[in-house]
């Protein structure tokens, strides 16, 4: 009776033990499975710093989306966002590696690969849609009538290529008026202030010099779609280092604009506190721009074998840099495009 009674205990003893062990086993794959799926590892998960520099247009908005909803964590991936104003700041940042990457327009990328700092676009943000154009003076009409008038505009940028792009359709060139450099952004409170005739700028200075009767909106980027691009660009030593990253930042991305279109006042919200700038002002600029998902650049980058459209748009900007002596060499568009990672990604 008592050996029954001993083997007995023993029995239960044993089953006992294999269900702490099951039930150890079973929690660590719930464990697991939960830490894949906040993109965190049990013991810590190690993320890929990466730093992107930007200026506070609103087109850039889906990374603070990306990042605040935590689609970059999730992706393995410790963004940094760092705002730099400063053209020349920011192309010091990247010489001086004090940055992995930049959103920018493709001309802009075109100098700094031009001045011998190569990058690798992967992801297309935006294109300006009307957000960019051609304020003038009440009494000036017309483009033509721009001809002998002063003109505020930043040379060698996205507003040059369009104002040229303008001119040219009104069968007009930059002889026919007379230029005055500064920013696109100086320009437009310039205009404002009534100190020039006309001025290329941006949001929100078309809005504000119309609003307040201050000139004419002679025209703007919805004329020229494709020619004023931002994409997202990460230095081509980096990128060769890191091509998990580089598909990590991909799917993010993707993601956050999978969000963006499914709840659009939330993620507005975010995007617009990212930029610093209040939620409706972030959702009047987005009548003047188009944000790109993952379908539209599958589109646009294409393949190796049949480019997209970014490469013309690339390409375009290439050229203009060159023939207006902006650059004194030609980067080759298809090495600093990179479609890999927009083909590959899944959301």
């Amino acid at each position: 009776m008592k050996r029954k009674l001993k083997r007995i205990a023993i029995l239960f003893l044993a089953l006992a033990l294999a269900g702490l062990a099951l039930a150890g086993c079973g929690g660590g794959s719930k464990q697991q499975v939960a830490d894949q799926q906040t993109g965190s590892s049990g013991q810590g998960q190690q993320l890929t710093p990466v730093k992107l520099t930007m200026t506070t247009w609103s087109g850039y908005g889906p990374l603070f989306l990306a990042r605040d909803k935590g689609f970059f964590k999730k992706h393995g991936l410790d963004v940094q966002l760092i705002v730099i104003q400063g053209l020349g700041e920011r192309k010091q940042a990247l010489a001086g590696n004090q940055v992995d990457g930049i959103a920018t327009t493709l001309d802009i990328e075109t100098q700094i690969v031009a001045a011998g700092i190569p990058l690798k676009q992967i992801w297309a943000l935006d294109d300006s849609y009307g957000g960019d154009g051609i304020l003038a003076k009440p009494e000036i009409k017309t483009i033509k009538d721009l001809k002998g008038k002063n003109v505020a505009y930043d040379f060698g940028t996205a507003s040059h290529i369009l104002l040229l792009s303008i001119l040219a359709k009104n069968g007009m060139t930059e002889n026919d008026i007379h230029h005055v450099q500064m920013s696109a952004s100086d320009a437009g409170s310039t205009f404002v202030a009534g100190k020039v005739d006309a001025a290329v700028t941006w949001e929100p200075w078309l809005s504000k010099a119309v609003k307040e009767n201050k000139g004419n909106l002679l025209a703007t980027s919805k004329e020229t779609p494709g020619l004023i691009m931002d994409t997202v660009a990460l230095r081509s030593d980096w990128a060769d280092k890191h091509p998990q990253a580089l598909q990590a930042m991909v799917d993010a991305l993707a993601e956050a604009m999978q969000y963006w279109e499914s709840n659009k006042a939330e993620a507005n919200a975010i995007m617009a506190k990212g930029l610093g700038i209040k939620q409706e002002e972030f959702e009047s600029n987005l009548q003047t721009l188009r944000l790109f998902n993952l379908a539209q650049n599958k589109e646009m980058f294409g393949t190796a074998d049949k480019p997209g459209t970014l490469y013309t748009s690339l390409q375009q900007a290439i050229d203009f840099g060159f023939n207006n002596k902006v650059i004194k060499s030609k980067p080759d568009a298809k090495a600093m495009i990179d479609p890999t990672f927009v083909n590959r990604a899944k959301i």
